[in-house]
């Protein structure tokens, strides 16, 4: 992209109003959309024509939501990976910051693992990985680099990945639905997953 585009694109993107997730009251499968900063779109004076202008439809919208909240947990995961020095520490951290997160921001949580959400996730996965690119090649030299150290088991980064966060998936997701008897309980997670995951990606288990 020419750097004049660039610039104008950065520009306009400055200029939109802020906006994170809020549940409409039905649940994570059904959302609206959401206005942050104000209690609602006309107590906060902006029109749809504006919200239109800005983002082009809803699901410019929503994706644009979506991009916010997810650079934002990538970032704090970033962060917390960095203050460690070895994989294992790396890992717990990483596990820990992203329940800690859900907690924290449930309804952004909702928002990234609503079936909407992986619907277009779906359709934009280059254009998501292209936007993230910066975020998620850290997370990519910091893998290698200790698979090279012999810290990590010398998988496929993709398979890694999924170790990682497949079972912090899993247990957002149940934790959110609210559908189990037995609600899913955050603080034994994050005293019981990073250990599990370690071993699950870790060069020597033992």
């Amino acid at each position: 992209m020419p750097a004049i585009l660039c610039a104008d694109h950065a520009d306009r993107r400055a200029r939109r109003p802020s906006v994170s997730p809020e549940t409409d009251g039905r649940g994570p499968g059904h959302r609206q959309v959401w206005t942050a900063g104000w209690p609602d779109r006309k107590a906060s004076g902006v029109s749809l024509g504006s919200l239109y202008h800005h983002f082009g439809s809803l699901d410019g919208l929503f994706d644009a939501l979506t991009e916010r909240w997810l650079s934002r947990l990538l970032g704090e995961l970033i962060a917390a990976m960095h203050a460690t020095r070895t994989a294992r520490t790396g890992i717990r951290a990483i596990v820990r910051t992203h329940l800690t997160f859900v907690r924290e921001h449930r309804d952004a949580a909702l928002l990234l693992h609503s079936a909407r959400t992986d619907q277009r996730n779906m359709i934009r996965a280059r254009h998501l990985r292209d936007t993230q690119e910066a975020r998620l090649s850290v997370f990519a030299v910091w893998i290698r680099s200790h698979v090279d150290s012999g810290e990590l088991a010398p998988l496929p980064l993709p398979l890694l990945e999924s170790l990682v966060l497949g079972p912090l998936v899993g247990v957002v997701r149940r934790w959110l639905s609210q559908v189990d008897d037995v609600e899913m309980d955050l603080d034994e997670a994050a005293r019981v997953l990073p250990e599990r995951i370690w071993r699950s990606v870790a060069a020597d288990p033992t």
